[in-house]
């Protein structure tokens, strides 16, 4: 069934390190050989072996309309005549800035850059910058990127790796980074109140999505708002997964909380590699040529990822009944999920926030990144390859979000429900 994807893997591990680009591709955590893709159209994926699923990964959370969108393919032709890249400003990158601005509260300026790490990696710097601090305050499991500030104790592949200390990380970026239990207010007032005055910022998934999906409760952010105003703190959203997927406005909109600088990826390439950061005037101008902070990128703002960021968010914004659409679809996929997991009598917690879910199998909730590690996760690697089997493509880990696409039919979701039903009943 996988002969094809199991030829080219060996081959891979000849001259890729693991045989994969990103650790979590390896299947590692879930054990068998990764597949290889071939193409992919709307909601559906097909491997080397000609093998179709129903995707959930949707790339990580960026084709929100489904792959191969005609618009954006379109669009990537016709500017891809002009030329791949100049290295030289063009009217598209003031026109995709406006465009996030309109959508997006509480952004004044934004910068792009080339990928999700850039732009958390830059923010931080920005803030350190801004405030005269170094240390920072990161939340357990969730993960900004491999830049080495980002990489105490993180979630996504290094969660999925086990992997607590990261070698080359030195002692001292260690040692400016502070971390906490996701959801837990308490703990982040005890680190500001011991490390007084030295703090730049605080960075958060406001919905992690690198742990599972874990929601915030109720008054966290809030809590984290105020205690920020407070001590003089840079609040940062990392919105590389949740901007533009949750609400045009991203999560600072859904939650009616605004962040001093947000970081964004993923969807506003439109499964180009891109990212961006953005915020208040007031910080952003520190910013070089403004200020003295330094930050460059020899592709920021690079015309094919442009296009089809702008084409992308340009329907998102013109048809906000995307969102409803896509809730509607998660809270049916969620309710037969729930039948038939409740029907099977075994422990389980299923974590929804508009288009992102995940299934832990737990008995108890899961709202921090020791409640999610400490889940069935050997079940989880059986439940993940018995869907597999059924032409359901799930995320290769128990830590990570699953991502609906709008491209997915009521008969696709009646699928996964059916397939997870059979799997299920394999597994007892």
């Amino acid at each position: 069934m996988y002969d094809k994807s199991k030829e080219l893997f060996e081959r891979a591990q000849r001259s890729i390190p693991g045989g994969v680009n990103s650790p979590v591709r390896a299947f590692k955590s879930v054990g068998g050989t990764p597949l290889f893709i071939q193409k992919a159209k709307g909601a559906y994926m097909y491997d080397a072996d000609g093998n179709q699923y129903i995707d959930y990964i949707a790339s990580w959370g960026p084709m929100i309309l489904g792959h191969a969108h005609e618009p954006i393919v379109k669009a990537i032709q016709e500017k891809a005549v002009d030329s791949t890249s100049f290295g030289a400003p063009t009217e598209l990158e003031i026109e995709m800035a406006e465009l996030i601005l309109s959508m997006v509260p509480n952004v004044d300026m934004i910068r792009m850059v080339s990928s999700g790490t850039e732009a958390c990696m830059s923010a931080v710097r920005l803030a350190r910058g801004y405030t005269g601090k170094n240390k920072i305050i990161k939340f357990e499991g969730h993960y900004h990127g491999h830049a080495d500030s980002f990489l105490v104790k993180a979630g996504s592949g290094v969660a999925t790796f086990n992997i607590q200390t990261v070698p080359g990380v030195t002692a001292g970026v260690a040692n400016d980074t502070l971390t906490a239990a996701y959801n837990d207010l308490d703990a982040v007032k005890k680190l500001a109140a011991e490390h007084k005055g030295e703090i730049a910022a605080i960075i958060v998934e406001p919905v992690a999505g690198n742990m599972g999906c874990v929601l915030p409760e109720p008054g966290f952010h809030e809590g984290l708002r105020k205690l920020c105003d407070e001590e003089g703190i840079v609040f940062i959203f990392d919105e590389v997964m949740t901007g533009f997927r949750l609400a045009p406005g991203g999560a600072q909109e859904l939650l009616g909380i605004k962040a001093d600088l947000v970081t964004y990826g993923k969807v506003i390439g439109g499964g180009m590699p891109v990212g961006a950061f953005g915020g208040k005037k007031e910080i952003m101008q520190h910013i070089a040529p403004l200020g003295n902070v330094y930050q460059a990128g020899t592709l920021s703002g690079n015309p094919i990822a442009m296009i089809a960021g702008f084409t992308l968010l340009t329907e998102l914004k013109n048809s906000p009944s995307i969102y409803k659409e896509l809730e509607e679809k998660t809270i049916y996929l969620r309710d037969g999920l729930n039948e038939v997991l409740k029907a099977w009598g075994q422990p389980y917690i299923i974590n929804k926030l508009g288009s992102m879910i995940s299934i832990h199998f737990s008995n108890h909730p899961v709202v921090d990144f020791a409640t999610a590690a400490s889940a069935n996760n050997d079940l989880f690697k059986k439940y993940f390859h018995a869907m597999l089997k059924r032409g359901i493509y799930l995320p290769p880990s128990a830590f990570e979000s699953w991502f609906l696409n709008n491209a997915l039919t009521y008969e696709d979701l009646d699928k996964t429900i059916a397939a997870t039903e059979e799997s299920l009943q394999e597994l007892k």
